[in-house]
């Protein structure tokens, strides 16, 4: 099986690219704390080099993947984003994770809304959903403030998760959610700009 090539995408303040094994230390420091309790963490140290091969070796089975998050400035990484399909998933999945100290400055906003653009204008996608766990309050605002909506009617991965939808791309066209989320990560990327209330990704 050929390596598929894995585009990069950028943004106004970020730069998105495939997972590199110098990436990987972030990633395990954010899978063992507490942080990772809405994604089946805290892991070990195995379980965490596990569940990071096979956000790799997703891109090689689906074609696509978790994109990791850098800084276009620092180069620093901040999280991940991107698509998500294991097996005995329902539905193809929009994921993200930001490192627990990058948190609240719009990054998962920016590159999801991203990753989505380039699912469906590049590859066609029809739709996707995320799956969150209910008492993840900040990944709900997140899927909410991206336009997407609760589905009470979809299956869920284990019966504990919650699933919201995202707009379709004929929905995002005629509607000013894009519009909203462009204005919103604009204001983020204001050094001016200060957050009210509880901080969000």
């Amino acid at each position: 099986m050929s390596v598929p090539t894995i585009p990069v995408l950028e943004t106004k303040r970020l730069v998105l690219r495939v997972p590199e094994p110098e990436d990987y230390p972030n990633f395990k420091a954010t899978f063992a704390s507490y942080r990772s309790r809405f994604m089946g963490g805290p892991l070990n140290a195995y379980e965490t080099w596990m569940l990071y091969a096979a956000e790799i070796g997703h891109w090689n089975i689906r074609g696509y993947g978790m994109w990791m998050i850098h800084d276009k400035d620092t180069d620093e990484t901040l999280g991940m984003a991107g698509g998500w399909f294991p097996a005995k998933w329902p539905e193809r999945e929009i994921a993200w994770i930001i490192w627990p100290d990058k948190a609240g400055k719009g990054y998962a906003l920016e590159a999801t809304h991203a990753v989505r653009r380039h699912f469906y204008e590049q590859l066609g996608w029809d739709g996707a959903v995320s799956y969150i766990d209910p008492k993840n309050l900040d990944s709900i605002r997140l899927a909410e403030r991206l336009g997407a909506v609760k589905d009470k009617t979809a299956a869920s991965v284990d019966g504990h998760d919650v699933v919201y939808r995202h707009p379709s791309p004929d929905a995002l066209r005629s509607s000013q959610i894009a519009d909203a989320i462009e204005m919103e990560i604009s204001h983020y990327a204001d050094p001016m700009f200060k957050p009210k209330g509880h901080a969000l990704d």
